[in-house]
Parts: structure tokens; sequence; C-alpha cells
């Protein structure tokens, strides 16, 4: 008896789960050749937008723009258009200020940290110190979209494209390019030239 409530209760928060998948809205980053900041290199290209403008925001994070708490998100599509499959486990991508700064990108599972919600206030009376109140604010990056829209390809078969976003802890500023280093071909562990995309 025991073992069938538990049956029905994993079964039940699996549907549950399903549901919730369900219920979040698709997000399409359309075709590369639709950018116009992309860069080709030996077949393989990528492109990349910056996100920073509440309606484009919306097509991805819902309600949420990351920009307005102070992280910015980068679309980068890559596309394999080798008949190889590219290592993309130990790619770095760099934010280029447009003095030439390098700003890293900081992983998806970190950003729902950096917007910490309010601090809990002090309230005081005859007691010294007073009594905390906790916040019930909920932290605004704390959302499923952040990690869930988050570029998360460890490998790239030919002719495929991946897609998904990076977030930086810079102001966008025009003249701004993206950085990305470290794509291999999988097979003879060569890393492809290095890939400048301007962000305007």
């Amino acid at each position: 008896m025991i073992l069938r409530r538990k049956c029905l209760l994993l079964l039940l928060s699996i549907a549950a789960a399903h549901g919730a998948e369900k219920e979040r809205p698709k997000f399409s980053p359309g075709l590369i050749t639709d950018y116009p900041g992309r860069q080709a290199v030996d077949n393989v290209t990528v492109a990349a937008r910056a996100y920073v403008r509440d309606e484009q925001a919306k097509t991805a994070f819902g309600k949420l723009n990351p920009y307005h708490h102070g992280v910015l998100p980068v679309l980068v599509l890559i596309h394999n258009g080798t008949d190889q499959t590219l290592a993309l486990d130990h790619m770095r991508v760099d934010y280029i200020t447009p003095d030439r700064k390098r700003v890293e990108a900081t992983p998806a599972a970190d950003v729902r940290f950096l917007s910490a919600p309010d601090r809990p206030e002090m309230v005081t009376g005859p007691i010294p110190g007073g009594k905390p109140r906790i916040s019930k604010k909920k932290n605004p990056l704390n959302v499923w979209e952040i990690d869930g829209r988050a570029f998360a390809a460890r490998a790239l078969p030919p002719k495929d494209t991946a897609s998904g976003f990076f977030y930086f802890q810079v102001p966008h500023r025009s003249g701004s390019a993206l950085y990305l280093t470290g794509i291999r071909q999988a097979s003879s562990g060569k890393e492809l030239f290095y890939f400048e995309i301007p962000l305007e």
C-alpha cells in the first residue's frame, strides 16, 4: 500500500512537471542569417545579439528584463557548416567594451544570486536592536528562463545549430563586441580561429 502511494505521488509530480513545461512559452531565435552581427570562419558561423530593450527581453524572459537588474543577456547562435562535430565544452565567451576591456560571462546558475531581495527590516521597540522582519519579496532574477534559456550545448553535430544566452554584469555600450575562443574539432582537438562579433 505504501509503495502504491509513493508510485502515485511520483507519477503525479512527473505529470505536474510536464504540465508546467508545456505552459512555458517557446523561444525561437530565428535564422542565423537574420543576424547582422555574425562572423564565419572555416564554415562555422557565430552570431550574437544583446538583449537590452523590453520588447526584446519579453520574447525570451517574459515579464523580466534582466538588463534592468544589472545583467546583460547576449544571445549566441553557432552553426556548424562542416562535416565534423565541434566540441564546445571549452568555449570561452567574453564581452569586449569599446575601450577593449574584457568582461567574463557569469554562469547562468549564479545569475539568480546577483540581485538579492531586500534585506530584512528592523522593527524598533523598547528592546534595543529591534526584531528582524523577513521580506517576502522574490528575487527577480530567480526565474527558470535564466537557466532554461542559457547556452548549454557541449558539442555541435555537423550541419546543426545551437543557441542560448550568456550573461554579463556590464552596461551595454555601442562599439562593444563578443569574443569567442575555444571551439574545437571534436576528432582532432584542433581549435578554430577566434570569433569577434560586433554588438550594435
